[in-house]
C-alpha cells in the first residue's frame, strides 16, 4: 500500500473503507499517518446480510491500523443518502488473503 498518497484530497470527507476482514466502515476522514493509518469522526460499520437489511453500528470517532485497511473509497453523500439501507441485502464481504 502507498504511503498515503492521494489521501490528503479525501481529508474531512466521508469514506468508505473496506478493511482485511471484510469489514465496511464509513465516516468522516479526519486524519493519516505515513504507515496510512486512518482516523474517522462520526463513524459507523454497515454489517450487511442476505436475510435482513443493512445494519448500522455507530462507532463515532474511530481509528483503522492502515496494514488492516484493503480500499480506502471517497463516497458520493448525495448517491449514499438516497439508498433505503433497511431493504438492501447483500452477502457479508469476505475476509481478504494475501
Amino acid at each position: 500500500m502507498s504511503s498515503g498518497l492521494g489521501l490528503e484530497t479525501l481529508v474531512d470527507q466521508t469514506i468508505s473503507v473496506i478493511t482485511n476482514d471484510g469489514r465496511n466502515i464509513v465516516g468522516v476522514l479526519k486524519g493519516f499517518d505515513q504507515a496510512t493509518n486512518v482516523i474517522l469522526d462520526e463513524s459507523h460499520e454497515r454489517v450487511y446480510s442476505t436475510k435482513e437489511g443493512v445494519q448500522q453500528l455507530v462507532l463515532g470517532l474511530y481509528i483503522i491500523r492502515g496494514d488492516n485497511i484493503s480500499i480506502v473509497g471517497e463516497l458520493d453523500e448525495e448517491l449514499d443518502s438516497s439508498l433505503d439501507l433497511s431493504k438492501l441485502r447483500a452477502h457479508p464481504l469476505k475476509p481478504v488473503i494475501h
